[in-house]
């Protein structure tokens, strides 16, 4: 088992920023072997991908809707990866979680991931 734990939401006003921290471990589980993903859901909407790093952080995909405002980063030997939300819009309330991805390389879709957070909000005032 895998324990995913987000935090470093809030409700800030449009174009601040924040940053989510997420840590994941487990008995047996080794974060560098894999690669990581934060994900959002507004209410009466689906999950949506936001990003995405690879296992060693070389490599990291995002949705087009923040491509530009978001970096996710990663630190191996502290098990944890970040987003950093910069120019945040009201578009952006969402609860985000974290979540493992069974891969090492990255995935945008959520069934690629095995292991998810229980969420951080993010709501964004106009």
């Amino acid at each position: 088992q895998v324990h995913v734990v987000e935090s470093g939401g809030g409700l800030v006003q449009a174009g601040d920023s924040l940053r989510l921290t997420c840590t994941a471990s487990g008995r047996t589980f080794t974060f560098s072997n894999y690669a990581m993903g934060w994900f959002r859901q507004a209410p009466g909407k689906e999950r949506e991908f936001v990003a995405a790093i690879n296992w060693s952080g070389g490599s990291t995909d995002y949705a087009d809707s923040v491509k530009g405002r978001f970096t996710i980063s990663r630190v191996n030997a502290k098990d944890a990866v970040y987003l950093q939300m910069d120019s945040l819009k009201p578009e952006d309330t969402a609860g985000y979680y974290c979540a493992v991805c069974r891969y090492p390389d990255t995935y945008v879709g959520t069934r690629a991931y095995d292991y998810w957070g229980q969420g951080t909000q993010v709501t964004v005032s106009s």
